[in-house]
């Protein structure tokens, strides 16, 4: 792909910018975003996707209640530090996710939001996913609304359910 601002150089960077709701895409090379200052402050010279990650992966949590040991964490199983991840940007196996859990955590809490992968269900086939997923939203609400003695709403939300298990099992 081609350069979108100069039209003479390779595309080496690939924008989603959503701004009022409004998505744009563009496509520049590195000499172009130089230029438009589309570049991640911070990063010397030009963009480095290692350089976010490391930034990323860098990340000290607070204690948030959990103990986060002061001496370098080790996989048991590899060998790998958590510098050397933190510089290699993957794991040496699949046993390190245990042993960096603590410092994973907070790390995809901040990168994702949540420590639980929900993913995308399509419109047209999830239906029975979506009416779980909302029936659940709602059992959620339903304990605030009891907790805060709003017993009217409450009992709202609980027909809600009801109705919502109904048509699950007519699906």
């Amino acid at each position: 792909m081609i350069c979108q601002e100069c039209g003479k150089r390779p595309a080496t960077l690939h924008f989603t910018k959503i701004v009022n709701g409004e998505k744009t895409e563009f496509h520049i090379c590195e000499a172009c975003a130089r230029e438009r200052g589309e570049l991640i402050p911070g990063t010397s010279g030009g963009f480095s996707i290692h350089n976010l990650l490391s930034g990323l992966l860098d990340f000290e949590p607070s204690s948030g209640g959990k103990t986060v040991k002061p001496t370098a964490p080790r996989c048991e199983t590899c060998g790998l530090t958590y510098a050397q991840f933190s510089k290699l940007g993957r794991f040496g196996c699949s046993e390190c996710y245990k042993h960096f859990e603590d410092r994973l955590d907070p790390l995809f809490k901040r990168v994702h939001g949540s420590t639980v992968h929900t993913g995308k269900v399509p419109k047209r086939t999830g239906g029975r996913i979506q009416l779980r997923r909302e029936i659940e939203r709602l059992k959620k609400e339903l304990v605030v609304r009891v907790e805060h003695e709003d017993f009217e709403s409450a009992a709202r939300i609980r027909d809600q359910i009801k109705e919502l298990e109904r048509n699950i099992s007519g699906l």
